[in-house]
């Protein structure tokens, strides 16, 4: 007779042996999407994976939803990549995916437009964040497929235009489900070696479907925050991509970008040469305008100009000596009459030389000379004469009257 469980226990070990087999642990399911809903509190998205005759219900947590590049719905028909297993709780058998792509051009070319959309809101694609190229760069970083036909055309293209340039190869796979995580970090990578001073991401041409990895979130955000300028290469010229939209630069070809990202030896040769013959040309024009200078100047030395000039100018010096010297001569003989008159003035009006000749002045004790509008009775004054002053005391202040 049979043992007997008990329910958990038969859903443990119905569990067990679902996640011991290695077939169950990563899958990759064609279907239609189904019943969609995302839990706005926790983030997760609960959905039924669907195809003709079949359903398996799924759950894709919050962090590997955040990671989608599109917005799942209603009928949309997709690849997961998740583990099937049992739910043991409720016995349900169910799929977690960590995982989801568009499957068919329709759903893939909407959720594309959603995902461009979302980015040019973001401001992912403004030029304003366009990073210019180094002119003359001394490490290139890579990152595309190490046996591709790409990496062999930038080689070719820069061993020919500017072989100073060293490549630094970062290999990554170009197209699968690691494709997209594997050029991010690479980006990421490259972006933190000091050495690099630019970096190209290419592939070579391809259907549709090959290129649609470059249209990833993941590649687009580590290409928006690389501080080194970026240079998308990705198909041919006429395939676009979400990395070209956020890429420093767009090359329609891998060649094409090998291009942009060094300069051209022969053009910089060219340079070169023109700016060697502007100098000489430059130099020769110097030597030209010296030379006729100084031919004027010889000149001028052969005909003894100089000699003769200075001798006109010592001439003219000398007139000009002797003319100062007349003048001088003329402003101090006026100066010194003026002066002699000026003093012969000054002394007439000396008033020592009136007291002289018997004349006497009124003044205080201190000098000063009184008037006799100032003379006040019993008031004491000095007479002052050519030799002596004597004391005196007004007694009395009398009005003469030169009629009587």
């Amino acid at each position: 007779m049979a043992e007997v469980i008990s329910v958990s226990a038969l859903n443990r070990y119905v569990k067990m042996r679902l996640d011991a087999d290695d077939v169950l642990f990563d899958l990759a399911l064609r279907g239609e999407i189904a019943n969609f809903v995302q839990n706005a509190r926790s983030g997760h998205c609960y959905f039924t994976l669907r195809d003709d005759a079949c359903s398996v219900k799924a759950v894709m947590f919050r962090s590997d939803a955040a990671r989608l590049a599109f917005r799942p719905q209603e009928g949309m028909r997709v690849v997961v990549r998740c583990r099937a297993t049992l739910y043991e709780r409720d016995g349900a058998f169910q799929l977690y995916v960590n995982a989801m792509f568009p499957d068919g051009m329709g759903a893939a070319q909407l959720a594309l437009e959603q995902l461009k959309e979302k980015l040019a809101k973001e401001g992912l694609f403004d030029p304003e964040h366009k990073k210019p190229l180094p002119a003359f760069p001394q490490c290139i970083g890579v990152v595309t497929s190490k046996t591709g036909a790409a990496l062999q055309d930038i080689r070719n293209v820069i061993g020919r235009r500017w072989p100073a340039a060293k490549l630094l190869l970062c290999p990554v796979t170009v197209q699968g489900f690691e494709a997209a995580q594997q050029v991010a970090d690479a980006i990421h990578r490259l972006d933190q070696r000091k050495d690099v001073d630019e970096i190209i991401v290419a592939r070579g041409g391809g259907s549709r479907e090959d290129l649609w990895v470059f249209n990833a979130e993941v590649i687009a955000r580590a290409a928006f925050r690389c501080k080194k300028p970026l240079i998308s290469a990705i198909g041919h010229e006429i395939d676009y991509t979400i990395l070209d939209f956020v890429a420093d630069q767009r090359a329609p070809t891998p060649s094409a970008a090998a291009e942009l990202a060094v300069p051209d030896r022969a053009e910089q040769k060219r340079i070169l040469l023109e700016l060697q013959q502007n100098i000489r040309k430059n130099m020769q024009n110097r030597l030209d305008l010296c030379y006729n200078g100084l031919e004027q100047y010889n000149y001028v030395l052969e005909q003894h100009l100089p000699d003769r000039l200075l001798q006109k100018n010592a001439a003219a010096l000398q007139q000009l000596q002797d003319s100062i010297r007349a003048q001088l001569r003329e402003k101090e003989t006026d100066a010194s009459r003026q002066l002699q008159h000026a003093a012969v003035l000054a002394d007439s009006l000396n008033p020592y030389r009136v007291l002289a000749r018997g004349y006497a002045m009124m003044t205080t004790e201190k000098g000063k000379i009184l008037s006799e509008g100032a003379l006040q009775p019993e008031q004491t004054v000095y007479i002052r004469s050519a030799s002596r002053r004597a004391r005196c005391r007004v007694e009395a202040v009398e009005e003469l009257n030169e009629n009587t």
